[in-house]
């Protein structure tokens, strides 16, 4: 054993002493019938042990797990301490109904006239069409529910989107589509509707429960050991207000790998690009959102799973402070990093989703006291004074480590334009311990994701599981604190109870949690100085897929470290953050910006990302692969 670094306690740390490393991953890129070599070679006892050992040491996280001394006591989960109320925000009853919030959120959005989006010559080039212009075509007898069911179910079985190649869609069942969409159109017959979100299409990732769809995670097995009884709670929230659900969109197994690729159904392909990942691993509600086939779909982000797939794709996903959104009903529900949210093609479509599927579980109000659920009242003569007074927190070695100038350049530009038609300021802040966030986060949820599937894997499930699955599980089983995440949450899953075999490791427990601890102080910190931190979403745009990755998968740990090196600070301390699109590399693909708030501070970042969107409305481009299902001519 080496020796051990020491720490200074996180309220001495001098950040004048702190200097930026950039991530280098050791680690092969592996693709094809290399990769599924590889996979046998690591599931050989001691064999495969060394070999992972071997690259967590090239890696350095030996040195960060183990020779590690940390004075902080651990954080095993996130914890906030109190925050000040936002300004010029409406607060919502996250107890109350679902519907009356959504009427609330509404509210709070700027005018805007449907109709004037009806004129013809005075339209845009292209545009996403708002739930709002639904509502509107509803109410005024245009279309009908029915009739868009109808176009989305030829579009879903005419492009074969719920069959590999190129599938958006798991479970589609075009029946029920027909009879949500029946129910809704009779309501609006009636003037009836529940909400401005009543027959708005939405799809759910195959990680949320929405029955009679079955949930498998993407996987060819999950649907035979798990069975679905009801909606998950934020479908439930979500079917209340009147939305219909297209069926399970199509995702990374078991959510682990950041960029969509799926063998076992087909990996979705970008709208944009169709040689192009859509990113990960909510693949399938990103790509779905972005064609124009839904005004918005659900997904959920526990490394980034919601953002990194918006950004790629070009639209909008919001990451809730964790806790805010109930998780009941979805396979990542008892971890200490995920949590449920929307992606919508507007920031504005996001706050009345956010609005329907927001208010925490019953045990989370106890254990995390949130603040009041609010929103931003967008509409108000406040709007503009409180966005010229946010501070900005940019750290500049960070912003611009990315794998193309393009994004960083683009990201910068849209800072300026705050600053010169807002006011917003941009100050230069430090954030240590980046490299120390990134094996925290991975030890978390590493050992979560293990602890949830060891049991399936133990009864010879974990043959079934595609190469790039197999390969992160040989990685978590020597993260042997598992067995302490399942002491501590233990949990069933139908009736049968979940536990991890592997042997306590105590090192390796209090390394994680104090990191969290380490990392939380670093960023309340900051956040006494600045509203909200500023990043490009993602390091690179789209990546390419490689041809020997669609039947077996790949393996590109370089690839996954641009593709989160903004992303983990918003789960492994629970901090809400959103992406926004703002422009295009020279290929034409989306870049992201984004923006992290405060614990419990999704108005402040909603605010922003809504003045953000109309700064860079006029640059917005049609994706290669759309469908316009409100047709105005």
């Amino acid at each position: 054993m080496g020796k051990k670094r020491v720490m200074v306690p996180a309220k001495e740390l001098e950040l004048s002493t702190v200097k930026y490393e950039k991530e280098t991953i050791q680690a092969p890129h592996l693709t094809g019938s290399i990769l599924k070599l590889f996979v046998r070679i690591i599931e050989i006892p001691i064999i495969g042990s060394l070999i992972i050992s071997f690259m967590k040491k090239e890696n350095n996280m030996v040195e960060m797990l183990q020779n590690t001394e940390i004075p902080e006591k651990p954080m095993f989960k996130p914890e906030f301490p109190p925050q000040e109320a936002e300004p010029s925000v409406v607060i919502v009853d996250e107890e109350g109904e679902p519907t009356d919030r959504v009427q609330s959120a509404l509210k709070c959005l700027p005018h805007y006239d449907p109709a004037s989006c009806w004129s013809g010559d005075t339209l845009p080039s292209f545009r996403y069409w708002k739930i709002r212009d639904f509502a509107y075509a509803y109410r005024s007898k245009l279309v009908t529910p029915s009739k868009i069911a109808e176009q989305i179910i030829t579009l879903v079985e005419g492009c074969k989107y719920h069959k590999a190649p190129t599938p958006l869609l798991i479970s589609f069942d075009a029946e029920d589509i027909r009879k949500q969409a029946a129910a809704s159109t009779q309501r609006f017959k009636e003037g009836n509707p529940l909400s401005i979100l009543d027959g708005i299409f939405m799809a759910i990732k195959d990680d949320i429960d929405c029955y009679p769809h079955p949930t498998k995670g993407a996987s060819t097995w999950m649907h035979e050991v798990r069975s679905v009884e009801k909606d998950a709670v934020s479908v439930s929230r979500l079917r209340s207000c009147g939305v219909i659900f297209i069926g399970k969109a199509n995702m990374h197994e078991f959510g682990m790998g950041t960029t969509g690729n799926n063998p076992n159904y087909g990996t979705t392909r970008n709208p944009y690009a169709h040689e192009r990942y859509t990113g990960g691993s909510s693949s399938g509600p990103a790509a779905i959102v972005a064609s124009g086939l839904c005004s918005a779909a659900l997904g959920t982000d526990g490394g980034g799973s919601i953002r990194i797939p918006s950004s790629l794709c070009g639209v909008v996903g919001l990451k809730t402070t964790y806790g805010r959104t109930n998780m009941g009903g979805s396979l990542c529900g008892s971890g200490t990093v995920e949590i449920a949210g929307p992606i919508a093609s507007t920031v504005e479509d996001v706050i009345l989703v956010y609005a329907a599927i927001l208010g925490s579980s019953p045990e989370d109000r106890i254990s995390l006291k949130p603040s009041p659920p609010c929103l931003p009242i967008l509409s108000s003569l406040e709007n503009v004074n409180i966005l010229g007074s946010l501070q900005l927190g940019k750290y500049t070695e960070w912003f611009n480590d990315v794998h193309s100038t393009d994004i960083s350049d683009v990201c910068e530009d849209v800072l300026n334009l705050l600053s010169k038609s807002h006011g917003c300021k941009t100050i230069e802040i430090v954030i240590p311990e980046l490299h120390e966030m990134r094996i925290a986060h991975l030890v978390s949820i590493g050992s979560e994701s293990l602890c949830s599937l060891n049991p399936d894997i133990e009864d010879g499930k974990g043959v079934k599981l595609n190469c790039d699955t197999r390969t992160c599980m040989a990685l978590f089983r020597t993260f042997t604190a598992s067995d302490y995440v399942a002491a501590q949450c233990l949990r069933c899953q139908g009736d049968k109870e979940q536990h991890c075999p592997e042997i306590l490791d105590l090192n390796l427990i209090i390394i994680e949690n104090p990191f969290r601890r380490r990392i939380m102080h670093h960023h309340m910190e900051i956040f006494k100085k600045v509203d909200v931190i500023v990043t490009p979403t993602t390091g690179m745009t789209a990546p390419k897929i490689p041809p020997g990755a669609l039947e077996n998968g790949e393996s590109n740990m370089q690839v996954s470290g641009y593709l989160m090196r903004f992303i983990l600070a918003a789960n492994l301390l629970g901090l809400p953050a959103i992406t926004v699109p703002v422009g295009y590399d020279k290929q034409g693909l989306p870049i992201g910006l984004q923006l992290i708030g405060r614990p419990w501070g999704e108005a402040t970042i909603l605010r922003l990302a809504s003045a953000i969107e109309e700064l860079c409305a006029e640059s917005r481009r049609k994706p290669a692969s759309f469908h316009d299902l409100l047709k105005t001519k």
